[in-house]
């Protein structure tokens, strides 16, 4: 009940912004290009179509106002619903949704392994031709890898509500903390480039190209993004929880490499632990290890109880502060990357 109450008056202020702000539909939209990922049947490209670009321009000296100013520049973006997007070398198109996002399944042979780049643009209007990156994972690979993002990968403090807001938003590029030790095992479980790495978040997709931007300066293996549509909408709000977020992801990536094992990396200050254990009873015996970040205060007793569950499955659990010792345990029990 408090769920629907809050998403009806969510939807009652945001018409009421729009009349009090109306959105001008731009003369030439333009498409933001998101990282995409190759399936048996093909490739899937994912963007956005928006009225203009909104990027951060990183500073050493700015001070944490001005990052604030910038940060939440990135959500008010200018959505552009109902255009017609294109891949004219492969005769393929898509229609944008109300909130801008688009997506493009692309029926071709998936070419040599690593990114590949197609070009899209908006039907008449050859201009905004954007190069839309998928990965096509490499015949060699052993297993794929999802990660989390939030206090997995990088400094976020996201068990506080508090602390990931300041941290979020008063942070830049340039500020913002990837941990080393996610630096190795990225590089250990990828078999540097053999493996493919996905990453699933629950941050919103309008932090794409700012977690790009982050992962490569600290030389993170780049992967797919799977992130969280946090717009509202008559049959939306918001986009389900962030269990229902990140399963739903980890589903669309088994299918996507259906030969493949996994190894799942996370943290157990957003119940990665649950959400992966779901996971484990979804795809029986394709989930051959889990690697768990015990950030801030640690598991708590549903994260434990989650844990030894998966245990008891036959999945190699590893827990810790840190990711350091993770690669060797991970070799002591026989998982081949």
């Amino acid at each position: 009940m408090q769920g629907s109450l809050l998403h009806r008056a969510a939807i009652k202020a945001e018409r009421w912004i729009d009349r009090v702000r109306p959105r001008a539909a731009p003369d030439r939209p333009v498409l933001d290009a998101y990282r995409g990922y190759a399936t048996p049947e093909g490739l899937v490209l994912r963007g956005r179509v928006l009225a203009a670009l909104r990027r951060t321009t990183p500073d050493p000296q700015q001070s944490r106002w001005q990052n604030l100013r910038e940060m939440a520049g990135l959500f008010f973006t200018d959505e552009v619903a109902g255009v017609e997007v294109t891949v004219p070398e492969a005769g393929v198109t898509a229609v944008s949704d109300e909130e801008g996002y688009v997506t493009l399944n692309v029926p071709v042979p998936h070419g040599d392994p690593g990114w590949r780049m197609i070009g899209v643009e908006i039907a008449g209007d050859p201009g905004s031709r954007r190069e839309f990156p998928a990965l096509v994972p490499s015949p060699e690979a052993r297993l794929g890898i999802v990660s989390d993002i939030d206090d997995t990968m990088m400094e976020t403090g996201a068990y506080s509500l508090a602390r990931n807001l300041w941290t979020t938003f008063t942070g830049s590029a340039l500020t913002r903390k990837v941990f080393p030790d996610s630096i190795v095992l990225m590089d250990y479980l990828t078999a540097h480039g053999r493996n493919p790495l996905y990453y699933v978040s629950s941050s919103p997709w309008n932090l794409h190209a700012f977690l790009d931007r982050v992962f490569a300066k600290a030389g993170l293996v780049i992967g797919p993004m799977f992130l969280r549509d946090l717009g509202i909408g008559e049959d939306q709000f918001v986009s389900g929880t962030h269990g229902d977020h990140k399963g739903s992801a980890i589903d669309r990536i088994m299918a996507a490499n259906p030969t493949l094992p996994f190894v799942l990396v996370g943290d157990t200050g957003q119940h990665d632990a649950h959400v992966y254990l779901e996971a484990c009873h979804r795809h029986g015996g394709r989930v051959r290890a889990v690697v768990l970040r015990e950030p801030g205060p640690g598991p708590d007793d549903e994260s434990r109880a989650a844990m030894s569950a998966m245990r008891r499955l036959g999945v190699t659990v590893v827990g810790g502060v840190d990711f350091s010792g993770v690669a060797q345990e991970l070799e002591r029990v026989g998982l081949e990357v």
